[in-house]
């Protein structure tokens, strides 16, 4: 069974970074996509990237697009967010999740169903993020 453990939240000031880790264990196919959605307190999950391993393709929200970003290491079956000049708006909750694709799946994470946090049926525990000065 699949399961994903995300790692590296803390606490961090304004302008600080941080690189989370999504450790997948369990994978049964070569073939799937990666995802990180950010939960604020009262707010909806928010779809942050996507990653997948059928083409290599990427999607960051417009929000943190330049500031976020999001790799694999096929070798660690480990995905990452690196994450640089953290504003408060970064803070919450970060979750991995994971989608199991086919070969033919080309571009997933480039279409709109990928930021869905309902498309998404394996899910990490989460790993929290404060910015605070």
């Amino acid at each position: 069974q699949l399961q994903l453990a995300e790692s590296g939240g803390d606490v961090v000031q304004p302008g600080g970074s941080l690189r989370l880790s999504c450790a997948a264990s369990g994978l049964t196919s070569t073939y799937y996509a990666i995802a990180w959605f950010r939960q604020a307190p009262g707010k909806e999950r928010e779809g942050i990237s996507c990653i997948s391993s059928v083409d290599g393709s990427k999607w960051h929200n417009d929000r943190v697009r330049g500031r976020l970003t999001t790799s694999r290491d096929n070798t660690k079956d480990t995905v990452y967010l690196q994450m640089n000049d953290l504003q408060k708006e970064d803070a919450g909750i970060y979750y991995c999740a994971a989608e199991l694709l086919k070969p033919g799946m080309v571009a997933w994470c480039s279409g709109l169903i990928a930021r869905l946090s309902g498309e998404y049926e394996m899910w990490g525990r989460g790993t929290q993020i404060t910015v605070s000065s």
